[in-house]
């Protein structure tokens, strides 16, 4: 009866209480004309309520456009010894298990790559092909094709490879200066040789420098992304909501060699320049400012008195460099390259390595507190205004012939198992030594060619006759003789 009564006199308390809060409420609401809560007087201590419409996302219809473009890429690499230059230090960051510290002997790997042309031009990343002997390349409906390394460059860990096939689906390209972190992402690839493995995350970051190509001439500005990747993946699509190609996955944060939370990818806009620049002149063309540079802290701005903890600062100018000549010197920081802000060195590297020798670009500097613009002709490795053509281009336009790998169907009735179609000939050595359209050539100087790249190889630095052995389109096996320059 006791405890009756004490809890009848606490919920007689408790009800008191609650009329006293209410009426207190109301009484400081009505004396401050009802503006008191602190939500309505949100806005004068900073506080907003946005509402975000965040764009639906269809994971399963981007992967059904893209995955047929992404292939499968297997190589063969033979007895060579690893130089000393290819040894990489132990690093967080892994090149999703390439092989460096493997076996001697003969090896397999395998990575991914995405197919940008119709016509059987694939993206995948240097370390995938760099040391392969043999290129396999299997398409999503499983079709297999040899591969032929068209360029490559170590510098951003980019190459090109063609395979002999038509009317191939090729991924459609995007803007990756219009990717935004925090936007979902999706990577298509095949790691641990499982094909066509899609993942989705979002971009955690832009322009991320981890050192891992090395230095010097090196271009890294990653897109960094949380969607999970592993060996394999190497040279695979990174797509965003629309379908877009935005990056060619890379790289993986990790310590044992598997995903451990980030992973990073060559943005578009890099991998576009470096696929026309090899197209074009079979070899990337470097653009150099001349610089030795530093990204600007707060203890730099302090030291150097800087009134902004932001831009590229200038260390030294190289003598008679593209900097020099254009007006800049030692003390700017750098804020401007060609209309777009870089507040970092990574961000600065990857706008100059847009462009090529010889382009002229607009930079903008803050000098002692003042802003100056200069018009930079850029400059390449020899410190010259001209593009640099490969030897291989070179020899192409020596022969003045195009060639192609032959295909099954060529090949067969020959009863051969490689060969090099000669697709053209125009004004050259090849037009000279009277070897016709449609030939077939098998071996060049008694060695076997595979690929386009097998006969440049082959004919590179050699002098006088060289014999040419391959097939007429009739079928009749046919000997030419080339003859090369012997002064």
């Amino acid at each position: 009866m006791q405890k009756a009564k004490n809890f009848t006199t606490l919920v007689a308390a408790a009800a008191i209480g609650g009329l006293l809060s209410v009426s207190a409420y109301h009484y400081l609401e009505s004396k401050s004309g009802g503006n008191n809560s602190f939500f309505n007087n949100a806005h004068k201590v900073g506080y907003e309520f946005k509402t975000i419409n965040v764009p639906s996302f269809d994971f399963a219809e981007v992967s059904q456009v893209v995955t047929p473009t992404v292939v499968h890429i297997k190589t063969k690499m033979g007895t060579k010894e690893k130089t000393q230059q290819n040894q990489k230090p132990q690093s967080p960051f892994d090149l999703f298990g390439d092989g460096f510290g493997m076996p001697r002997g003969p090896q397999e790997a395998s990575g991914s790559g995405v197919i940008i042309s119709q016509s059987g031009y694939i993206i995948t990343n240097n370390h995938v092909v760099a040391d392969a002997d043999e290129i396999e390349v299997v398409l999503n409906d499983k079709r297999s094709f040899k591969g032929d390394v068209v360029g490559r460059d170590p510098n951003t860990d980019i190459a090109l490879i063609k395979i002999n096939a038509e009317g191939l689906q090729a991924v459609k390209i995007g803007n990756s200066d219009d990717v935004r972190v925090g936007e979902w992402v999706l990577a298509v690839g095949n790691p641990f040789n499982l094909t066509s493995t899609v993942t989705a995350g979002i971009v955690s970051a832009k322009g991320r420098n981890i050192n891992l190509l090395g230095g010097g001439s090196s271009i890294e500005s990653f897109i960094q992304t949380d969607a999970a990747v592993n060996p394999g993946n190497s040279g695979g699509a990174l797509i965003n909501a629309k379908g877009e190609l935005i990056g060619i996955n890379t790289a993986i944060a990790s310590q044992t060699g598997n995903y451990a939370g980030y992973s990073f990818a060559v943005p578009v806009n890099i991998m576009k320049k470096v696929m026309d620049d090899i197209v074009e002149f079979g070899e990337v063309q470097r653009g150099f400012l001349g610089v030795n540079i530093r990204d600007v802290d707060a203890k730099l701005a302090e030291e150097k008195s800087l009134k902004n903890v932001k831009g590229i600062y200038i260390i030294d100018v190289n003598d008679n460099s593209a900097a020099e000549t254009a007006g800049i010197k030692k003390g700017d920081v750098i804020t401007n390259v060609g209309g777009h802000e870089v507040n970092s060195v990574s961000a600065l590297q990857e706008q100059i390595g847009r462009h090529r020798p010889g382009d002229e670009v607009k930079i903008i500097v803050d000098r002692v507190g003042n802003s100056k613009e200069f018009t930079v002709t850029l400059r390449n490795k020899d410190g010259k205004t001209g593009k640099v053509v490969s030897a291989s281009k070179e020899l192409e336009e020596l022969l003045g012939a195009s060639l192609e790998i032959a295909t099954e169907k060529q090949k067969t009735p020959l009863k051969i198992g490689n060969g090099v179609v000669v697709k053209t000939v125009e004004k050259g050595k090849f037009k000279e030594s009277g070897i016709p359209q449609g030939f077939i050539i098998t071996s060049v100087d008694r060695n076997g060619v595979y690929s386009p790249g097998d006969v440049y190889k082959n004919l590179k630095d050699k002098k006088g006759g060289i014999m040419i052995e391959g097939y007429l389109p009739s079928g009749q096996h046919k000997y030419y003789i080339l003859e090369l320059k012997t002064d």
